[in-house]
């Protein structure tokens, strides 16, 4: 095992990040299609304009938490890797492999998959032969439709613009974000001042209305979040690109909080002006659960239609983008540690990016694409990927016992208090999940449980003496 205290970088990668693109990282892979849609389904779990905000905000406390309490570890550790490496270094090898494991069957590529269909889904708005039904190739159960070749089209783009070189994915990252950001800012600008009266009557009137206040409350914020949560994910993806940031122990903790922080900020002021234009009830029944279309069509008319599905397909491109670039940096990592396969470990001899990674990402995510089942494997990793957040936070504490003499250049705020309570109330969201979404929670802990076989398996190899 790599001793992270003192070795803090990987070499061969270009330090191509500064402060402002490990920044528009955070915030371009947390902000996808999710603000735009989940809120429907979370409205129509909790049934109270209250427990929706509640909801939102325990979201946006829990992962500036999560992000405060991160920023010690990627300040402690600035590699290639982010959280496998802070999970390796934590709970030992198979920890880190577990993880490494999942983000790749699932978790990156799965969300990556679903993702670009989501970009294709609305580019269909604009070229209508970009369907479903449009079908190109059928086998049987098999076939290839004009979404999923558009959806493949754009995995294939933005794998092969990431190898080009960090810089070059970096500057269609700030790019991306910045024009999504001022999309959701004018949404929320225009609903300031194109607020319903009946909405705001309806909800803001009676603000608590079918709210009560115990376990069945915690029951139905805790399945509501499942939405909320994911629609928040992947604001972690900066820390497997720490070995290319600059400075990377000031700037990766502060691109976490400030991305976190704006993020979060931003998600609550779309629901809110959710709540100001639409009732609860049409909230709940926007047709396809498209509430940011909804909304916009109070505000500007038919024309939303194309304004919301222009505002998502670049929301979803930025997105794609930032995932596509952080995740390649996992699966390297893992690779020089002889965890994946050997060639993953190689970088371009002049470009000096992961590119056989980025191709092995861009293949799988292509194959989730066209199985048609990456929606269901992402549900099934709701519960893990909260396990993983639980156990790396969980990882600070062990550190700060077995490693109290590792250069901490930044120390979690609020600590013990602050990655206690995280630890506590996420438990809580899975216990939850655990009890009342079985169907999902259990094939996702089964997913990550494979993945002990295969580790022993790999490590078996590894450790195998030359020659025998």
């Amino acid at each position: 095992m790599a001793s992270t205290g003192e070795s803090v970088t990987t070499p061969g990668l270009i330090k191509g990040l500064g402060l402002l693109d490990a920044t528009t990282l955070v915030m371009g892979s947390m902000i996808g299609s999710g603000i735009f849609i989940v809120t429907a389904d979370i409205a129509r779990q909790v049934n109270s304009p209250g427990l929706l905000m509640m909801t939102w905000v325990i979201t946006a406390v829990l992962t500036t938490i999560a992000a405060l309490s991160y920023g010690e570890l990627a300040a402690a550790m600035p590699q290639a890797g982010g959280q496998y490496v802070y999970l390796r270094e934590a709970f030992g090898p198979l920890s880190g492999f577990l993880y490494g494991w999942t983000l790749f069957l699932v978790i990156q590529t799965g969300t990556v998959a679903a993702v670009a269909v989501a970009f294709a889904k609305f580019a269909g708005v604009f070229f209508p032969w970009i369907s479903t039904q449009n079908s190109l190739l059928s086998f049987g159960r098999f076939g290839i439709n004009t979404q999923q070749l558009v959806a493949i089209s754009m995995l294939v783009l933005l794998t092969w613009v990431n190898t080009r070189g960090i810089r070059t994915g970096a500057a269609v990252q700030n790019t991306f974000t910045i024009a999504k950001v001022a999309a959701l800012l004018g949404l929320i600008g225009f609903g300031v001042f194109a607020r319903n009266p009946e909405a705001v009557q309806t909800n803001f009137g009676d603000f608590w209305g079918n709210a009560g206040w115990g376990f069945d409350t915690v029951r139905l914020v805790g399945v509501g979040m499942v939405g909320a949560l994911f629609s928040s994910d992947a604001w972690n993806n900066v820390t497997f690109t720490g070995a290319e940031v600059r400075n990377p122990r000031r700037n990766v903790p502060l691109a976490l909080v400030l991305g976190v922080g704006l993020v979060s900020l931003l998600y609550l002021a779309c629901n809110l002006v959710y709540l100001s234009v639409l009732p609860l009830d049409a909230i709940k029944n926007a047709p396809e659960d498209r509430v940011a279309t909804a909304a916009a069509s109070v505000m500007f008319g038919p024309v939303a239609v194309q304004i919301m599905a222009a505002a998502i397909m670049v929301s979803t491109f930025g997105c794609l983008n930032g995932m596509i670039l952080a995740g390649a940096r996992v699966y390297y990592a893992m690779a020089l540690d002889k965890l994946f396969f050997s060639p993953v470990a190689k970088l371009h001899p002049r470009r000096r990016t992961p590119v056989v990674s980025l191709t092995v990402q861009c293949v799988w995510a292509c194959l989730l694409t066209l199985s048609g089942t990456y929606s269901d494997l992402l549900d099934y990793v709701i519960f893990a990927v909260l396990l993983f957040y639980i156990l790396t936070i969980a990882g600070i504490f062990v550190l700060r016992r077995t490693r109290p003499d590792m250069e901490r250049p930044y120390k979690a705020f609020g600590y013990p208090v602050l990655p206690a309570a995280y630890i506590a109330i996420a438990g809580l969201i899975e216990v939850v999940l655990l009890l009342y979404k079985p169907n999902y929670t259990w094939p996702g802990l089964i997913i990550v449980l494979l993945g002990v076989p295969v580790y022993l398996v790999l490590w078996r190899l590894r450790s195998k003496p030359a020659g025998v």
